[in-house]
């Protein structure tokens, strides 16, 4: 094997409130002790970043790390659950829009999984099977002003379900009240 060296290219600032975010997860809604975890938080928040950004998988997130693949997977789903407390709300998300920007774009994304699978209600198909994209995966409708940042982002339904079924349950019935407001 040859060790190499690579550089992350995200501020050291996002990294330091990824990490302050784990903090105060670990010492208020845990109660985990100090230095009781095999990566701080802040090691841990490079992981989560290097997750999502170079979109790392667990097994080389873990050997990186001299951690377990399930350490690894624990702690990328501890990551993701403590950026998702401080998601904005989709109302709230239309509020800021429409202060804003001139323009918002709904749409939705197959998420690439290899860890999801479940049959059907029929017992034929996978549920998490996406036919359009050919692949296993999750759908995540969301919300982007016009110039492409994201704003909002649902929660994910199984692969097989389509953008205009995901939408309506998620999305369109609060754009439609905040449209009707006059927003």
């Amino acid at each position: 094997m040859v060790p190499y060296r690579a550089i992350l290219d995200v501020s050291t600032e996002l990294i330091r409130n990824v990490s302050r975010l784990l903090a105060d997860e670990r010492r208020r809604r845990r109660g985990t002790r100090r230095h009781t975890r095999a990566l701080s938080c802040y090691k841990q928040a490079v992981l989560v970043v290097r997750h999502f950004r170079d979109t790392t998988d667990a097994h080389a997130l873990a050997k990186d790390n001299a951690i377990s693949r399930a350490t690894s997977y624990r702690y990328i789903d501890e990551g993701i659950d403590v950026l998702a407390d401080h998601a904005p709300r989709l109302h709230d998300a239309l509020r800021a829009a429409s202060d804003n920007d001139n323009h918002t774009v709904l749409d939705g994304k197959l998420f690439p999984c290899d860890r999801c699978r479940e049959p059907n209600t029929d017992g034929t198909t996978d549920l998490w099977y996406s036919g359009h994209k050919h692949r296993h995966g999750g759908n995540i409708q969301f919300l982007a002003n016009d110039a492409g940042h994201p704003l909002w982002a649902s929660d994910v339904e199984p692969g097989s379900t389509a953008d205009i079924t995901a939408a309506r349950l998620h999305a369109l019935p609060a754009v439609h009240k905040a449209a009707a407001d006059g927003w």
